[in-house]
């Protein structure tokens, strides 16, 4: 009857309703990033490293782009899912050998520029825009070290001696290292990475991070960035006056690295606070010095100092006699920082100076962990010079593609909880298999 083949009907369209969002995963990925961005084109422009090649250029890309952002780590599992898993129908069957072969063929400059194509169209279409900053589009620099290994070497390792246990017995052996120092705006809702830039064997952080901004300059313009944030690191004299020629403001915090400047500023802040803000959590104290002399640099820079004092409860254990007793108590905990800066502020309180310098730790707490603990970023591999340079880069370019259309298209969307950045690689990949054919 056609109530029976209704239900019938209905029945059958269930299943595929089902499947429609986590297939379309995918397919919404790849057709924003054409529409958004023209990604195949700007794919299909970069120029081929190899002679007379059986897989294109492209087809090689795009193997490693989307298991980066399925969150495959190695290139024998990127292999897998070309022939017979996830890729399978998408890109088809290609060897790790030939991946390889490729990346090592590559030029990393090419992989930069089109890096540095896509921050430009970032910025263009607003995601880099911040209400909290002022209009500021600020950056962060940080290093981090990748592919530590005592066996596995390429040209361009760092080495150093290392103590560790072999056998229950300690021994001194070369361990084999990478470095790479990364330029992410943090003043945006999400963290954007625009650039790394792989230390060379010798060369310290500093200046490999001096050599990075100089090249997102040279891409992106004078403009394109307005602030930079560090660690205390990058509180040295001839640093800052290289910023400041690239055309940025900078904040970096303060410590021992600069005792004068430190110890002036200590001096003028023993006083009461110029302000304090306060709520049922927190108190916050700060001291704001518009003109502190910096004797190394010979110049006079801003120093704000702020003392954070947190109230917090937290679990005690005392003894009494033969049994431990467990008691909450309120405790506060205190914490006392220096920011030193160029940044003019005019009428703008002294507290932003330390949200400005607060916000560099989103590169570590959120970049470098997701980047590290989902997206594989310390697997090695392909450990050879060039290829492990592309390899990264492509890695860090899906993993920033992919979280702008998590949190742009798929958070935004959302009508209840949304599933976390990792549980979204999992549905891009599922996406891909049942656009699949069939494997036995």
């Amino acid at each position: 009857c056609r109530r029976c083949h209704h239900l019938r009907h209905q029945s059958e369209e269930i299943p595929q309703r089902e499947r429609e969002p986590i297939g379309l995963a995918r397919h919404r990925f790849e057709a924003y990033l054409d529409k958004v961005f023209d990604f195949p084109q700007l794919v299909g422009a970069l120029p081929e490293g190899r002679h007379s090649p059986t897989h294109p250029w492209h087809k090689v890309f795009d193997a490693v782009f989307l298991a980066a952002a399925m969150q495959v780590p190695s290139l024998l599992q990127i292999e897998a899912e070309c022939r017979r898993g996830a890729l399978a129908k998408r890109i088809g069957p290609i060897s790790d050998d030939t991946i390889g072969y490729a990346l090592q063929r590559q030029s990393p400059e090419h992989v930069f520029s089109l890096g540095c194509e896509i921050a430009r169209r970032l910025k263009r279409n607003g995601i880099l825009r911040s209400d909290w900053s002022r209009g500021l589009i600020v950056a962060a620099v940080d290093g981090i070290e990748i592919c530590s290994s005592f066996a596995r070497c390429c040209d361009a390792c760092m080495q150093r001696e290392v103590q560790h246990k072999v056998r229950g017995e300690m021994r001194t052996d070369i361990q084999y290292y990478h470095r790479i120092v990364a330029v992410v705006t943090v003043s945006t809702p999400f963290p954007v990475p625009l650039g790394i830039r792989f230390q060379k064997d010798g060369e310290a952080e500093v200046p490999c991070a001096l050599a990075l901004l100089q090249d997102l300059v040279g891409h992106l313009g004078r403009r394109f960035l307005d602030l930079l944030v560090g660690d205390a690191l990058y509180l040295q004299a001839p640093f800052v006056k290289e910023v400041e020629r690239l055309g940025l403001d900078w904040a970096f915090t303060l410590k021992e690295n600069q005792p004068d400047l430190l110890r002036e500023a200590e001096r003028f802040t023993t006083g009461p606070p110029a302000t304090v803000q306060s709520d049922p959590k927190q108190e916050l104290r700060c001291w704001h010095l518009p003109q502190v002399d910096w004797p190394v640099a010979d110049r006079l820079v801003r120093v704000v100092k702020t003392v954070r004092i947190e109230h917090k409860r937290q679990v005690t254990v005392s003894q009494d006699g033969d049994h431990l007793t467990k008691s909450k108590a309120d405790v506060a905990l205190e914490s006392t920082n220096f920011y030193a800066t160029n940044f003019d502020l005019g009428a703008i309180p002294p507290t932003f100076i330390q949200q400005l310098s607060r916000s560099r730790w989103r590169i570590d707490a959120e970049v470098f962990q997701t980047i590290t603990t989902d997206c594989h970023l310390k697997h090695p591999a392909v450990h050879q010079s060039t290829a492990l340079v592309v390899l990264t880069m492509i890695r860090v370019l899906a993993y920033a593609l992919s979280l702008v259309f998590y949190c742009r298209q798929v958070c935004s969307h959302a009508r209840g909880p949304c599933d976390g950045f990792h549980e979204f690689a999992k549905r891009l990949a599922y996406g891909f298999v049942a656009l699949s054919p069939n494997t036995s």
